[in-house]
């Protein structure tokens, strides 16, 4: 039965065709949207299932992240048991080519690196490099893509918290599981271009077993207490989380303006297959009367919302992949934000699923209403 209401459906979809566009229009828009804002959550939820298994933990200032600690904390957590390695890196943030263009950077112990971060797919020719040269960088390939930059070429960039040009040399890539979408330099070349060494914002400890997790990290701060600097240290993925609650309200509105998009959209479908329902009443009845049943009604005018809903959604993911390449040439301004941002499939497949939904059910209700009744009833306007 499906199979031979197709042509109707095809021949009513094609009736305003200018109605039928701005549906498709208007619920690709509306995927769009939720596209756009289901991924953040999603990026945040990447992010702690990739630092899940970690075994590094985090030593920072206990007073915030951005306080300093002395360099000689490095040693003595090395010496902490269970610790295998340690590293240290201070952030520098700065500007690139325009001053509204912010790139992330952190200055780091050239020493133990693929030890520490052996998830961030650094090769052991690159780590050489990075250990024979000072003013050597790694950079992300997201990054890599964004300004076009190979292996040997100079960057400068211009710095915001120190007032500085760091002037660095590309020698390799660090994969896209390292934290944010950054570029990695030596922190020895900071300290010479500063003139104020014996500074960093964070100290990374590999240990040897999950096991030992929580010893080590007491033990961390227990060396550090009372002093001029004391200490807060915690696992990779408990800072992640703490960083997250600090967007919580952002995340949790993202969430509420998708839900609220989504309604909205659905109420206008809705409205949208009404009108074309009512102004097709007496030609239904005219069906009816001939011999079409209820139930082949209802599917061909089911399966009008269905095919606009399918095509809705094919437009607005379209759309969504189109913005997501776009964002971080668009919107350099959000800096790391737009290159991380990524529309998963599982956003893809649940931004489809959303939009076959809202046609499907927009058309349900008219679809029931229009066959409900006597079909002597229904043929009485027509006469």
């Amino acid at each position: 039965m499906v199979a031979k209401l197709v042509p109707l459906v095809l021949r009513n979809l094609g009736r305003n065709r200018r109605r039928t566009l701005l549906t498709i229009l208007s619920i690709g828009v509306s995927i769009f949207v939720f596209a756009a804002l289901a991924s953040l959550p999603m990026l945040v939820d990447q992010i702690l299932r990739d630092r899940a298994n970690s075994l590094r933990v985090i030593t920072h200032s206990k007073v915030s992240v951005m306080y300093q600690l002395p360099v000689a904390y490095l040693h003595q957590v090395k010496s902490v048991p269970h610790v295998e390695a340690v590293s240290a890196y201070t952030l520098f943030l700065a500007t690139y080519r325009d001053p509204s263009v912010q790139l992330p950077a952190i200055a780091v112990t050239p020493e133990n690196f693929r030890q520490i971060w052996p998830d961030w797919g650094l090769s052991e020719a690159t780590e050489q490099k990075f250990l024979e040269s000072r003013s050597a960088c790694m950079v992300t390939r997201a990054l890599m893509r964004q300004y076009g930059w190979k292996i040997g070429d100079n960057v400068i960039l211009h710095g915001t918290m120190y007032p500085i040009d760091l002037q660095i040399k590309i020698v390799g890539e660090v994969g896209d599981r390292a934290p944010g979408v950054v570029i990695i330099f030596r922190s020895d070349y900071l300290d010479e271009l500063i003139g104020r060494p014996g500074k960093v914002n964070i100290i990374w400890s590999k240990i040897d077993s999950s096991h030992s997790t929580q010893q080590v990290m007491a033990d961390i701060d227990r060396m550090f207490a009372n002093s001029a600097d004391e200490t807060q240290t915690e696992t990779e993925t408990a800072m992640v989380k703490n960083r997250v609650g600090e967007m919580s309200l952002m995340i949790n509105g993202a969430k509420a303006l998708a839900a609220i998009v989504i309604f909205a959209i659905a109420l206008v479908a809705a409205n949208t297959a009404a009108m074309a329902v009512r102004e097709r009443r007496g030609e239904i009845a005219v069906m009816r009367a001939i011999g079409f049943s209820r139930d082949s009604i209802v599917v061909a005018i089911l399966g009008e919302g269905v095919a606009i809903g399918i095509l809705g959604g094919l437009v607005g993911c379209a759309m969504a992949r189109a913005g997501f390449v776009a964002l971080p040439y668009l919107a350099a301004e959000l800096g790391p934000i737009a290159l991380q941002l990524k529309m998963s499939a599982r956003v893809l497949i649940s931004s489809f699923a959303v939009a076959t939904i809202i046609g499907a059910a927009s058309s349900l209700v008219p679809a029931f209403t229009a066959t409900r009744g006597s079909v002597a009833r229904s043929l009485r306007p027509v006469g």
